[in-house]
């Protein structure tokens, strides 16, 4: 294969000519080093900041070929660090810094030939001690299983997992090899299986389907596979299949091993949820040497990688040793402190350790408007929702993210549409605020839940790419519009309520104790840890409104009164406290987590929710409380809104009327869907039919009390959700059009005082209602004749 440069090593790792994680560093590294060499090598720089510049540059665009490997991240951080240096000492010139490039990327190859020599020796020792103290090394050598191809065609030479096998048998102490075929694209059939044939090695082939069975044989005794990517708790992504490995060697007892080099890990990812997980072309699966072997029109999901957790991996084996696991966790980074290829962790200022960087995603970079075709063009399954790549320069795209959040491109072309959304790492309307890239993996996945629960109302999922942080959708076209500037226009969408409840009530129960088993809903809570996305919620919700928080805003002078008056308002400070308690310690469901009119898209006949990057499990009520406070705001704003031409009295008992529906809906779904469950003999944990079925004593009649007791509960948080949404939204840093399209400032002061004096009372007060969403709207109606100016002197203690 001839790679001259970095085109071509980029085309080469893309389309997996070169693969292997230490063989794809090494190739960019190497077709880098040709390219100085055959351009001049150094002479066609006038200055060494020139060699710097073009050389980043190009470590940058192969960096992004292969988003999962972190070996090629690596190396090009080496190797611009290296130029970086050079170009900065006196008398540095564009030869100078060449050289010193070049002579890096060829000591990196030599490099990985002693590393991996030296890991198959530590891994065979390893190995062997193991099995020994286990009892189970047999007189007659070592049965080994390994995936992928992880030997001297994915790396400079020898290998890492299959360096570990030569050595074992180099030693006299292998008895069989076994390798998986790996599928889809069958690195193992088609490049393990040679090597060890070319090697000489007694050696068997067998389909990743039959791992399982060759272990229950007892025909395994030790499995090693590669790595692409480990974590700092040793969570570790490999090709995909590795996963399932792992849980059938935990089963079966088999120690399970990774064999890769220090350069493999990532210290800077606190658990494998961070890693980037790269998705394939659907076509590896749906076709075979060119021919569709599958129905037209299936989806495909084909991630290239999967993560095993560190508990399931006995221990990673390096260079420099052997590195355990302990209590489900591999100490990755204090491994690599301890030999002196890390620095400790410096604490922050509130003296915990720094949080981990995710806005250094390796392979990220910002897609606009031109990069975006590009993007879409790479990838026949995406293009095909717009147009053949050939057709990209006929595309348009428009950027139409209007939230606080992300970036939104619309792109369309001969063949339709699609919606791209990426997410950088701050927020869009504070570029100094940093904000978590993996809110787009908890999009990704709550879309999916989502859709397998009420498909009607959630818009497809086309592809998620991990590295960019980015989700390709489906796109609904006009007359679709979002739900918030709808209603501030004077809109009103009879059907909204019922659909709205029903997408509240199916989600929510099914993701429940009261649908899933405990194992199924505890598995669920831990896939939805979207720990950074809550915190900021946290923050503004509940914290930055009741303080003179720097990011706060109101309209002054005019609320200068009641900014003061909650800063001060012992009562609210309880309440809000008590919510926040519910908020971070119940995990009743999976929540959209930011369920609000500017989450929605509407016709007449339709609504989709769109946005669920805040996607958590927490309390039903937070869900339920964003839609009735952002009903409630449009009710309040439209009497900002209105003029004497154009009044909104109607639009507004529509409100009124749809909070009513809406909450009814919903209650009357979600107790039909848990009465269904437990009648149907398949209900959740949290409600057995032993106790709550037909045919158990009582059992209905204790249901119907039980979901009494539950509804009774849920409406007081519910309202008190809504109040602290409305009030964040008023005095906190992100405001809504409803107010701030009021134009005259004293008129749209007047509706947000409306509506914070009204919030506080959903608040503090909510027992006031007496347990009614009619009587919470009946309040509110009476708030344009009952006007209340100011606090009561005795809030404001």
């Amino acid at each position: 294969m001839d790679i001259d440069g970095p085109n071509a090593a980029f085309t080469a790792i893309k389309d997996m000519a070169v693969r292997g994680a230490p063989a794809i560093a090494i190739a960019a590294a190497l077709a880098l080093a040709v390219d100085l060499v055959n351009q001049g090598g150094g002479a066609q720089f006038s200055s060494a900041q020139g060699a710097y510049k073009y050389i980043t540059e190009q470590l940058d665009y192969l960096v992004t070929s292969r988003p999962t490997a972190v070996n090629l991240q690596i190396a090009a951080n080496r190797l611009s660090a290296i130029a970086e240096k050079e170009a900065s000492e006196e008398g540095g010139s564009g030869l100078s810094v060449t050289v010193a490039v070049i002579s890096a990327a060829d000591a990196m190859l030599k490099e990985d030939i002693t590393a991996n020599k030296t890991m198959g020796k530590l891994g065979a020792e390893g190995i062997l001690a193991e099995l020994a103290s286990r009892s189970s090394r047999s007189s007659t050598g070592v049965r080994m299983l390994t995936h992928c191809n992880t030997g001297s065609l994915a790396t400079a030479a020898y290998g890492t997992a299959l360096g570990v096998v030569r050595a074992l048998h180099a030693a006299g102490s292998l008895q069989h090899a076994y390798c998986t075929e790996t599928r889809p694209y069958n690195q193992g059939s088609r490049l393990t299986a040679y090597e060890l044939v070319h090697d000489g090695l007694p050696a068997t082939l067998i389909a990743d389907s039959a791992a399982a069975s060759l272990m229950a044989q007892r025909k395994v005794d030790a499995i090693v596979v590669g790595a692409d990517r480990i974590a700092a708790n040793g969570d570790t992504a490999n090709k995909i299949g590795t996963f399932s490995l792992a849980v059938n060697a935990a089963h079966h007892g088999i120690p399970f091993y990774i064999a890769a080099p220090t350069m493999t890990v990532d210290p800077t990812l606190a658990d494998g949820s961070f890693i980037p997980i790269e998705e394939r072309s659907g076509t590896e699966l749906t076709h075979h040497r060119g021919q569709r072997v599958a129905a037209p029109g299936i989806n495909v999901w084909n991630p290239g990688f999967d993560v095993t957790p560190a508990k399931l991996i006995t221990g990673i084996i390096t260079e420099h040793g052997i590195i355990q696991q302990h209590g489900g966790v591999i100490d990755v980074n204090s491994f690599l402190q301890e030999h002196g290829l890390l620095e400790a962790e410096q604490p922050t200022e509130n003296g915990t350790s720094s949080s981990v960087p995710t806005s250094k995603i390796p392979g990220f970079r910002a897609l606009d408007t031109e990069t975006v075709k590009d993007y879409l063009a790479e990838r026949p399954d995406l293009g095909g929702h717009v147009g053949p790549s050939d057709s990209k320069d006929a595309w348009t795209v428009r950027e139409v993210g209007d939230g606080n959040i992300n970036f939104v491109y619309i792109v369309e072309g001969p063949s339709g549409a699609l919606v791209l959304k990426q997410g950088l790492p701050y927020i869009r309307i504070a570029h100094d605020w940093p904000l978590t890239q993996e809110r787009a993996r908890f999009e990704a996945e709550a879309l999916r839940e989502e859709a397998r629960h009420c498909p009607e109302h959630v818009p497809e999922l086309y592809h998620y790419d991990g590295a960019l942080c980015l989700l390709v959708m489906q796109y609904l076209p006009p007359p679709h519009l979002v739900l918030r500037p709808a209603l501030t226009a004077g809109r009103s969408f009879p059907k909204l309520p019922c659909h709205i409840a029903h997408f509240m009530a199916t989600t929510l129960f099914n993701t429940s104790l009261l649908a899933l088993d405990s194992k199924a809903w505890r598995e669920l809570v831990g896939r939805f840890e979207n720990v950074d996305i809550c915190r900021l919620t946290e923050q503004v919700i509940f914290t930055d409104p009741y303080y003179s928080a720097p990011v706060n805003r109101h309209t002054s002078p005019q609320l200068d009164d009641l900014a003061h008056a909650f800063q001060h308002d012992v009562e609210a400070k309880a309440a809000i406290t008590a919510l926040k308690a519910k908020f971070l310690q119940q995990r009743q469901a999976l929540l959209h987590g930011d369920l609000h009119t500017g989450s929605l898209m509407v016709t007449e006949d339709t609504t989709y929710v769109i946005d669920a990057e805040f996607a958590f499990a927490g309390p039903i009520a937070f869900d339920v409380g964003k839609m009735v406070a952002n009903l409630l705001i449009a009710f309040f704003a439209g009497a900002g809104l209105q003029t004497p031409e154009a009044p909104r009295t109607r639009q507004r008992q529509w409100l009124l009327q749809a909070t009513v529906e809406m909450w009814a809906s919903f209650v009357a779904e979600f107790k039909e869907l848990w009465t269904a469950s437990v009648k149907g003999g398949k209900p959740g944990d949290l409600c057995p039919s032993a106790l709550f079925g037909e045919e158990a004593p009582a059992g209905p009649a204790s249901l119907q009390a039980v979901q009494e007791d539950f509804f009774q509960g849920l409406l007081p948080d519910v309202l008190g959700f809504a109040g602290a949404v409305i009030i964040r939204r008023i005095l906190g840093i992100a405001h809504v059009v409803d107010y701030e399209n009021i134009q005259d400032a004293d008129s749209r002061a007047a509706a947000e005082r409306q509506s914070l004096q009204f919030a506080r009372r959903l608040l503090v007060e909510t027992s006031s209602f007496g347990g009614s969403v009619e009587a919470v709207v009946k309040a509110a109606a009476a708030c344009d004749s009952a006007y209340v100016d100011e606090l009561t002197e005795p809030h404001k203690q």
